[in-house]
């Protein structure tokens, strides 16, 4: 596959997660290159702004399995892990898969968990594995966390993640509320369906996925705007508003996202341009700010912005020559 069947299957994908969901394009193409990069997405909204159908259709569009956990304070790691139970039949206990065992998990409400549950959740993301009793089970390939969590201002018994679950997420983002006319289609669209919950429907076969996941590999990044990425992600450990800055994994999420997303643009190569479109999701949320920054209202979204107008950005004049990897 190339990076202009890789575009068509993302635009084929877009339009059939756009058919169920109303949110900013650049949203949904976010998420899209967060799946394509393989790495896991956060979600932060107020309830009802439909992350749990944004989840949904993406894993029906990418004929995927799907599996939904609501995280609350008592949730235990087995709940979400599985469990052996004994079996009468055979005198043998067996193991019970449990929710994780699916492509694509939302893990609902996910800063609500307590940290035993949310060890057992960060094993699965970093190893795509679980341990249950000193037994460890691989989870299915591939496996891709989609995570909500409420503001921690918007409701009680809400807590930041911790900054190791933080840096887990490829990306993090908001659906935020629709326009007037994305609300005034989301009602008129409900008017035109006999179900509560719209749906969307298979765009690609299940095989493309990793096909699309193989391209970004073959897509070019000059010396130059990979000293670019490294220097944008320097300037956050140097900010005098931040207490911890972008780690290494950071600075490679980031190029990776760059790949992706030019090559879901149909494009072999990476530009600056493309850096900065996926900056702040990749970033943002990596970062911990000062006690004094956050008294001022500081935000990590300005941080980053500053950032990316302090960095010189390299210049692109012409087209890369064609990548030597097969």
């Amino acid at each position: 596959m190339n990076v202009d069947e890789t575009g068509r299957l993302a635009e084929d994908v877009l339009a059939e997660v756009s058919r169920a969901v109303i949110a900013d394009r650049t949203v949904l193409e976010t998420i899209l290159t967060g799946i394509v990069s393989r790495g896991h997405v956060l979600l932060e909204d107020v309830p009802g702004t439909g992350k749990t159908l944004t989840a949904r259709s993406f894993a029906a569009a990418l004929g995927l399995s799907f599996s939904r956990v609501q995280f609350t304070p008592d949730l235990l790691p087995a709940d979400v892990t599985g469990t052996y139970v004994y079996n009468e039949r055979t005198g043998d206990f067996d193991f019970n898969e449990g929710p994780l065992f699916a492509n694509i998990v939302l893990a609902d409400e996910i800063n609500r968990a307590s940290p035993k549950t949310q060890a057992a959740l960060l094993e699965a993301m970093e190893e795509k594995q679980v341990t249950v009793d000193g037994e460890t089970w691989q989870l299915p390939d591939p496996f891709f966390v989609i995570a909500t969590q409420n503001p921690v201002e918007q409701g009680e018994g809400t807590f930041p993640l911790p900054e190791a679950q933080q840096d887990r997420f490829l990306v993090k983002t908001s659906l935020g509320y629709p326009e007037t006319e994305g609300g005034v289609e989301m009602l008129m669209r409900r008017g035109e369906r006999d179900e509560q919950q719209p749906q969307a429907q298979q765009a690609v076969a299940t095989e493309d996925l990793q096909a699309m996941q193989a391209v970004p590999e073959r897509v070019d990044v000059t010396e130059d705007l990979a000293r670019y990425i490294t220097e944008v992600v320097e300037a956050t450990r140097e900010d005098r508003r931040v207490t911890v800055g972008v780690s290494p994994r950071g600075a490679v999420r980031l190029y990776e996202m760059a790949r992706s997303w030019a090559a879901l643009s149909g494009r072999s190569y990476v530009i600056p341009d493309d850096v900065k479109d996926v900056a702040h999701p990749v970033l943002d949320h990596r970062l911990v700010l000062t006690p004094d920054a956050r008294v001022n209202d500081v935000t990590k979204r300005a941080v980053v912005e500053d950032v990316l107008d302090e960095v010189p950005v390299p210049r692109v004049n012409r087209e890369p020559a064609p990548s030597a990897r097969p």
